[in-house]
């Protein structure tokens, strides 16, 4: 019994002395500070020995064991996860927390999310202590299998997910119908589709024709981007859009399905690409056809989504003329965070956490490519 109340004691000990706990990244670390407190999100000049003393009594030196299901292996999913293993080291230096980290992501269909059930049941099958995971699988699936493997004491955390299309009211459910314990994202709708079409309709003043390269038909993710995008261009009388086709959320499909829609309308404003793959398609195509890229004044603005290293090279170049940073590395730390406040701390976590995001042209490229590339920088490894 004294030993139970000994650990409770400790346990409120840790809570009471925490300031705030940060789910979503701060504006310091959107920046690329990343000396920012990892837990309580204060700066480095506030003193958190007291703190990191008893955390780390109470972790104890113990093993977590984290399993991570991306969709599909990318540049997107990199910089997660390198997020991740950054504020993984960041905790086991201050904590003495030690790790397993296991990443298994579909080699074929990364949009029908039927590998992802097997590697699900694997996680649990070895006594994971919680999973991350990012499928295409239908969300009743993946909800059986979250509350299968909770009753089995592994929590799961959906990331960059699309539960918004079926998230049920929390007011009189906390839970809103689902097993994952959080739900790490942003709103595919209004911090992806709709700043995308924002952006095109200000740099047109509400005038052209536009078309829009689409991920995979059935896709949570396109309708979510395409809800929020026409949602968006229906309030500009002005703006027209003229054509849409599937490009697969891959490169050289976005490409295909761009130099078609080009071939039709040759004299449209601008290209919307659900993802930034598709954009760098649609911005090939754009060259092939001898058409001019947006100068700020003229030719035809190529607009994706994700925020990746390579999509912001191109940014520079004026190949790709702006993109919506998701956050991929302000996600990846925020997995770990969350999932520590919960599973370590004993901390109720909010049911659904949304990351920033922000668009981004020739005007403030370098202040976020710089910061993926100090998350990339590190060499931490798991």
């Amino acid at each position: 019994m004294k030993s139970t109340i000994k650990t409770k004691t400790l346990v409120l000990a840790v809570i009471a002395s925490l300031v705030t706990l940060t789910m979503t990244g701060s504006a310091a670390n959107a920046i690329g500070t990343l000396k920012q407190d990892a837990l309580t999100g204060t700066s480095a000049t506030v003193d958190t020995a007291a703190t990191d003393a008893a955390i780390r009594k109470l972790v104890n030196g113990r093993t977590i064991k984290l399993g991570f299901a991306p969709p599909i292996l990318s540049e997107a999913y990199t910089i997660a996860q390198q997020g991740a293993w950054n504020q993984m080291k960041d905790y086991e230096t201050r904590y003495g927390v030690k790790w397993v980290w296991t990443e298994e992501a579909p080699l074929n269909n990364a949009h029908s999310g039927v590998e992802t059930t097997g590697f699900i049941q694997n996680y649990v099958a070895k006594k994971y202590d919680a999973v991350f995971v990012c499928s295409a699988a239908p969300a009743a699936v993946m909800q059986q299998l979250y509350k299968q493997g909770s009753a089995k004491g592994v929590e799961f955390y959906q990331f960059n997910s699309t539960e918004q299309l079926n998230q049920k009211s929390q007011a009189t459910d906390a839970t809103a119908g689902l097993s994952s314990v959080s739900n790490i994202s942003y709103d595919n709708r209004w911090q992806s589709g709709a700043l995308a079409a924002q952006y095109i309709a200000k740099e047109l003043k509400g005038k052209g024709e536009i078309i829009m390269i689409l991920g995979p038909a059935g896709s949570d993710w396109t309708k979510l981007r395409e809800q929020g995008f026409r949602a968006v261009i229906k309030k500009f009388p002005g703006l027209k859009i003229v054509g849409a086709a599937d490009g697969g959320y891959v490169r050289d499909k976005g490409l295909t399905a761009a130099a078609d829609l080009l071939t039709k309308y040759p004299k449209i404003n601008a290209i919307y690409g659900e993802n930034e793959d598709m954009a760098l398609g649609a911005s090939a195509a754009i060259d092939a056809a001898r058409l001019k890229h947006w100068d700020g004044k003229s030719g035809i603005i190529t607009i994706g989504a994700d925020g990746l290293v390579s999509g912001m090279d191109e940014i520079r170049k004026g190949n790709l003329t702006a993109t919506v940073n998701v956050g991929y590395a302000d996600m990846g730390r925020t997995m770990i965070r969350t999932m520590f406040a919960h599973k370590v701390l004993g901390m109720d976590v909010a049911k659904f956490i949304r990351v920033p995001t922000v668009i981004v042209d020739k005007s403030n490229v370098d202040i976020f490519q710089s910061q993926i590339k100090a998350e990339l920088a590190t060499k931490v490894k798991y």
